[in-house]
């Protein structure tokens, strides 16, 4: 049975319009996040991992859409996205994710990546066996 992975990040559709976000990711676009977070969801997949994405906003329905998510699905990971993570703005949505995670999928390894090209290297860490890290 393949490892099943939840990849949870801000809906890159409301990356450019977030005066937090940009500020936090000056570099990074909505463009270049669907890019890195498809790319990295196909290298995972050639790896034998399930991926589901669950994309959030800045907070209004964050949490009843992740909730709903996990409560969906027994996952092996879940991957809590550099875009909520590192923008000070998102700490109080980090903290839910964090606290759902632990209420919700107790078992699940957290893992973090630092940007949307980093993904399977923050998997890795946790599930080396899946492949070298590249």
């Amino acid at each position: 049975m393949s490892p099943s992975m939840l990849t949870v990040g801000l809906d890159p559709a409301l990356v450019d319009d977030a005066p937090s976000s940009r500020a936090a990711f000056p570099e990074i676009d909505a463009e270049a996040v669907r890019a890195g977070v498809a790319a990295e969801r196909a290298r995972l997949e050639e790896l034998g991992f399930t991926v589901d994405l669950c994309l959030l906003d800045y907070g209004r329905t964050a949490e009843a859409v992740y909730r709903a998510a996990l409560s969906g699905k027994d996952y092996d990971l879940v991957m809590i996205g550099a875009g909520i993570r590192l923008d000070p703005a998102l700490t109080p949505l980090f903290e839910i994710l964090v606290d759902t995670t632990r209420e919700l999928a107790p078992g699940a390894k957290l893992c973090f990546n630092v940007s949307p090209s980093t993904t399977v290297e923050a998997v890795q860490r946790w599930w080396p066996e899946r492949g070298p890290l590249v």
